[in-house]
């Protein structure tokens, strides 16, 4: 299918069509596109913009990761079809941390694909492909871990994640960070500093604060975060922008359908 850069949905368009070309290679499931929808929408509710207050929590969350001792980075399919240069950066910019392949619909040729895409981007230590260890009290292969990675972390940054894992990382005492365009979702609610953003803005905002901290010494210490502010904010914007005309109006150059 041709995609016009002119249409008014270009950016979605061509993003659904990657992850569709994505899930025929085997990275993406069909349940990945279907989560993926879901965001999206609501990504329309706030905006399609990164709010102020997700913006505190993703310069809240570079310095979490400069003061963490063993920070990781989970990548799932979706991850990894969306956003592997930002990942890719990000761990750039944070010297030392691990990067972990950690998937729900787990196959060892899905989590080797996945391997290959994030070495491609650029990161050529990728963890979780042999999974060592387990999350325990979790029924499902999210529990399978590394043992040199998000099993020993002090921090976890957990992109389109499921709630249960968070409840299970926060339970082992990790800082779990979240990137999660829903602020109802479970891993929302759980995260020590949801990040209620798109991926790929939030991967790169926090890649950039990283660049710019790096000449600076680390924090001594994790500085705390009002996560319910945060998703109250994420909240506010959403009804107030289902109570605004504005929001509803036809965008400029948009065709009736």
């Amino acid at each position: 299918m041709r995609l016009s850069p002119r249409h008014p949905r270009y950016r979605s368009l061509r993003v659904r069509a990657d992850l569709a070309a994505s899930s025929r290679r085997g990275l993406v499931v069909p349940e990945g596109l279907i989560a993926h929808g879901r965001g999206e929408a609501f990504d329309y509710l706030l905006g399609e913009r990164t709010l102020p207050s997700a913006r505190r929590a993703e310069r809240a969350a570079a310095a979490w990761l400069r003061a963490a001792a063993r920070p990781v980075l989970s990548v799932n399919g979706n991850v990894a079809a969306l956003a592997a240069g930002e990942v890719a950066r990000v761990a750039r910019a944070r010297p030392g941390l691990g990067v972990e392949v950690n998937l729900f619909h787990r196959t060892p040729a899905r989590a080797r694909a996945i391997a290959r895409v994030l070495r491609a981007a650029g990161i050529p230590r990728v963890l979780g492909v042999r999974p060592t260890g387990r999350i325990p009290g979790l029924p499902s292969d999210r529990a399978r871990v590394d043992r040199a990675g998000i099993a020993v972390a002090d921090v976890c940054v957990i992109p389109l994640e499921d709630g249960d894992r968070a409840e299970a990382l926060r339970r082992l005492g990790k800082r779990v960070i979240s990137i999660d365009l829903n602020p109802l979702s479970r891993t929302s609610r759980v995260a020590d500093l949801p990040i209620v953003d798109e991926l790929t803005r939030a991967l790169g905002n926090l890649a950039a604060d990283l660049e710019r901290s790096r000449s600076r010494p680390p924090p001594s210490r994790f500085e705390p975060f009002d996560r319910a502010a945060a998703l109250r904010d994420a909240l506010a914007t959403i009804g107030r922008r289902l109570r605004s005309p504005a929001a509803v109006r036809r965008p400029p150059g948009a065709r009736p359908r």
